[in-house]
């Protein structure tokens, strides 16, 4: 490989998988407070095929050609004048400049040095690039957000996917008791991740198995059988719905006030503090990374197919240093 060029995911235009290409595109160089990062492995999101498709973060984007990817975990490769918290060789992940383009579909990508933290010891490049943007969402979503305590009941819509799973083992770590809703062939694994109660929603409509929530994270949206509005249906009075994938509407804002209720929208942020307190709980054990699958970049049309399909369990990743 050339020290001046790398592999990367392009896209030129909105579209299905297709659109993704990997070309040789020159490398980046880091800037002041920087830090050069050769990736290891990239963690694949949902918002990335939206974004691919011209929704998701298209707007803030802009028109291709970009590169799409924030969830990184790979190696301080340069430092850019000032850095002092990190140095070459320092092993990273993180989820740089989100929702502006990172470029994590790439050999290597530059970012502010303090947008990532030291990558989890205990688990591989592979599972650590599935964590930021996933676990940063339900860690924010809970502790900065939603502010849940011990003994609160928290209802976590979507429970098994990638931000879904983490979100269970991190109300459990705050001491909630934590309700999710999966399919049934998911319950044995959130149980083993600290779920007290699962609800089938294939079979079941979870406002009439459950009732007395003090915080809904929904990861849903109303866009599917208005999963967001009828959430309020099982929260307590001066309960809150942290909506995640599409927001809050006038609608579910008034919905929410009419019943003495809270309803707050949502977006994660680059945080490299909350990553470095994430990492110790994976390093302790207390959190675990659900991987269903890992693809090489070349892949990564066929990964985003994968992810399509919406059932997944936990996260898809793709490997981007080859051997």
């Amino acid at each position: 490989m050339s020290a001046s060029s790398m592999r990367a995911a392009v896209q030129h235009g909105f579209g299905g998988p297709e659109v993704l290409r990997v070309e040789r595109i020159p490398r980046p160089v880091p800037l002041p407070t920087e830090v050069l990062v050769r990736v290891h492995a990239a963690g694949i999101n949902p918002v990335d095929w939206k974004t691919r498709s011209g929704n998701g973060m298209a707007g803030v984007l802009g028109e291709p050609p970009f590169i799409l990817g924030w969830d990184v975990s790979g190696v301080v490769e340069e430092t850019g004048f000032g850095v002092t918290t990190l140095k070459p060789g320092d092993e990273v992940y993180g989820m740089p400049w989100f929702p502006r383009a990172a470029g994590g579909y790439a050999d290597y990508v530059t970012a502010p040095a303090r947008q990532f933290a030291r990558k989890p010891a205990t688990v591989s490049h592979e599972q650590a690039a599935a964590v930021p943007l996933a676990a940063l969402t339900a860690w924010q979503a809970l502790v900065d957000t939603a502010d849940v305590r011990r003994g609160q009941r928290v209802l976590i819509h979507a429970a098994a996917g990638g931000v879904g799973h983490f979100a269970v083992q991190f109300a459990k770590h705050l001491g909630a008791h934590v309700i999710g809703t999966a399919s049934r062939g998911h319950h044995d694994w959130l149980t083993k991740l600290g779920a007290d109660e699962l609800i089938d929603y294939t079979t079941v409509r979870f406002e009439d198995a459950v009732r007395d929530v003090d915080v809904v994270v929904d990861l849903v949206g109303d866009g599917h059988d208005n999963t967001s509005t009828r959430s309020l249906n099982v929260l307590r009075p001066g309960g809150l719905i942290v909506a995640i994938p599409s927001g809050v509407s006038a609608e579910l804002l008034a919905a929410a006030e009419a019943k003495g209720m809270r309803a707050s929208a949502f977006l994660v942020e680059p945080d490299g503090p909350a990553l470095t307190r994430i990492a110790g709980l994976i390093d302790a054990g207390e959190v675990s990374v659900g991987v269903e699958a890992v693809f090489p970049l070349e892949q990564v049309a066929v990964a985003h197919v994968r992810g399509e399909t919406d059932r997944t369990r936990g996260k898809l990743v793709l490997r981007v240093k080859e051997d």
